[in-house]
């Protein structure tokens, strides 16, 4: 497929996704959902009418993973309230590390036992599924919980969470994949150990002197446009140096690089360019996840649950019952603090504020065909996106509306 057929086919997904946001709002559904749906429906429609639109899984692969994932991750650490992140540092901390290798664990194991196929879905693959899906992504939902009163804690929590976690996934899903593609001879539990320390301490490494520079060189700018352009010349240079260069984490450079930049531009700003910053990156973030979500539709087929009904459902009923355990061990732990300690209503609202989404489906897209069991694990992915989207983001609403959360 040609650039020129490419740009053109990815100006109509983004005018699409613009003309159904007013939809999502009065319909009260789920933005990204909406688009899923569109790109499925869409696509079944054009290949029913016999026309081929050239689009290839290898098509957009690069586009995801190096153009729009970084935008995702750099947007999430620009905007998150920091100062109110620190008041809550321990509840978020708890969820994004220790209780998130907690769910990595019993989902993979779950899947694993659930599938029950050892040669056709073997551990290794279980646990790369489970390392796919640890990545949440509470954006469709966050903002609908703000105007529907939610407290400002639990947005904190979710977003943090989602911060944090989503980095440390994708370290981890670098160094299981290469597990995966490694002859069974040539594992080694140090060495695997050792490749993930260093991806995750080199990431850190990066992001910290782009971190350093970019706060050196907004000081050198008082006007929008140009404080805009070096935000977003340090989101690619940190992640693609990290990542294609030096071959250690770009997420994680990406991410302190935008931690560092947010802490410099909430000290310098005023309210004129905050606006303004916030717009332009509320607008490349539109545009990245609504391709995101169209391409997701445009590569679901109808076969996907034909043929692998019963791992979709596997792999939903693994990752709901990984995220209950994890909730409920966080608020026992911090069932001692009273200051930290989780109610039961926002137990409810951490548990199914636990979507899947842009993360999750630029990983999925990034998995190597040679591995023979890629087309479950996307299906599997595939089908806990939906059931997110379509099943627990609508619980949203009815549990901040519900007598129970107002009480407490």
């Amino acid at each position: 497929m040609s650039l020129a057929t490419s740009l053109m086919w990815l100006a109509l997904l983004v005018l699409l996704a613009l003309l159904l946001r007013p939809l999502s709002e009065r319909w009260h559904l789920p933005f990204a959902g909406l688009l899923i749906a569109l790109g499925f429906v869409g696509s079944e429609l054009v290949v029913a009418a016999g026309f081929d639109t050239g689009i290839r899984y290898h098509s957009f692969h690069d586009l995801i993973f190096y153009v729009l994932l970084p935008l995702l991750i750099f947007q999430a650490a620009l905007s998150i309230d920091t100062l109110a992140a620190r008041r809550h540092w321990l509840p978020v901390l708890l969820l994004a590390f220790p209780l998130m290798m907690l769910v990595l664990f019993i989902s993979g194991w779950l899947m694993f036992l659930g599938i029950a196929h050892a040669s056709g879905f073997p551990l290794i693959a279980a646990m790369l599924t489970a390392v796919l899906l640890a990545a949440t992504d509470p954006a469709a939902v966050v903002g609908t919980m703000r105007r529907l009163g939610a407290p400002a804690r639990l947005c904190i929590l979710l977003e943090g969470e989602s911060l944090l976690n989503d980095a440390l996934a994708i370290v981890a899903f670098s160094v299981v994949l290469q597990l995966a593609l490694m002859p069974a001879a040539q594992f080694s539990p140090a060495a695997v150990l050792q490749q993930f320390v260093l991806v995750l301490a080199g990431g850190l490494a990066v992001g910290g002197v782009f971190g350093l520079l970019a706060t050196s060189l907004i000081k050198r700018f008082s006007d929008n446009v140009s404080q805009a352009v070096v935000t977003l010349s340090l989101a690619y240079l940190s992640f693609l140096l990290a990542e294609t260069v030096l071959g250690v984490s770009g997420v994680m450079a990406v991410l302190v690089t935008g931690l560092m930049l947010n802490h410099q531009l909430r000290v310098q700003r005023e309210a004129a360019q905050t606006l303004f910053i916030d717009s332009f990156w509320q607008l490349n973030v539109f545009i990245a996840e609504a391709l995101m979500f169209l391409l997701m539709g445009v590569t679901i087929t109808v076969s996907m649950f034909s043929d692998n009904w019963l791992a979709m459902l596997i792999a939903i009923a693994a990752v709901v019952t990984a995220r209950l355990m994890m909730v409920w061990s966080g608020a026992l732990l911090l069932w001692p603090l009273k200051a930290q300690r989780l109610s039961w209503p926002e137990q409810k609202l951490l548990l199914a504020g636990g979507l899947r989404g842009a993360v999750t489906l630029a990983l999925v897209l990034s998995l190597p065909t040679e591995l023979d069991y890629w087309w479950t694990i996307q299906s599997m992915v595939y089908g806990v996106v939906l059931f997110t989207f379509f099943v627990q983001a609508p619980l949203i609403p009815r549990l901040l509306k519900s007598d129970q959360f107002k009480s407490s």
